[in-house]
């Protein structure tokens, strides 16, 4: 007796692929028809088919002339960049012909440490004198105290153009350095 068996024919999938160069792609992109887009002649230049030079914006780049470069007048030397790191805080003293002011200064963020003042109700009340040599010991003395109380124990003081450390200054600083702060060259 035959088989009244007959082969069953295999059955087609409809999967949501396609064949792109010989190879079965299941990527979500390949899902989509492919679709030819034809860029007008317009666009394209007669000669050699390549896009025009304006057709594509760049982006603006400009390069300093040699001698701007080589002049650098904004740059800064070794010493003025890392010296604020070196040395964080500056001790400043100002003499007004009425009042003495010291502070101490943070140079990274300019923030002030510790001041005093002759000027403050405290000493210009009890200080007979705001500008003499009592006056200078005692701003001294408050630098000094309230810097460690901010823990700073270590300032530098660059004097400015032409200053001498003598007198009244040379007493402001002999008096912090015989407190405890230590002067950092």
């Amino acid at each position: 007796m035959a088989s009244c068996i007959s082969p069953i024919p295999p059955l087609s999938l409809s999967l949501p692929f396609s064949k792109r160069d010989g190879r079965a792609s299941l990527s979500w992109s390949s899902s989509f028809p492919n679709i030819k887009l034809a860029t007008p002649t317009s666009i394209l230049s007669s000669s050699s088919r390549t896009p025009r030079q304006g057709f594509v914006v760049q982006a603006a780049w400009t390069r300093r002339s040699r001698s701007e470069a080589a002049k650098r007048p904004n740059r800064k030397s070794w010493k003025q960049r890392t010296d604020m790191y070196l040395r964080p805080f500056l001790l400043n003293v100002f003499f007004s012909k009425r009042f003495i002011h010291a502070k101490v200064m943070h140079r990274g963020t300019s923030k002030v440490v510790s001041v005093a003042t002759t000027n403050s109700k405290d000493l210009r009340n009890t200080l007979p004198s705001l500008t003499d040599n009592n006056a200078c010991r005692v701003i001294g003395n408050l630098i000094a105290e309230r810097s460690k109380e901010a823990d700073v124990y270590a300032v530098a003081f660059e004097p400015k153009k032409n200053e001498r450390i003598e007198g009244r200054l040379a007493l402001i600083l002999d008096t912090i350095q015989a407190n405890g702060i230590i002067f950092v060259d």
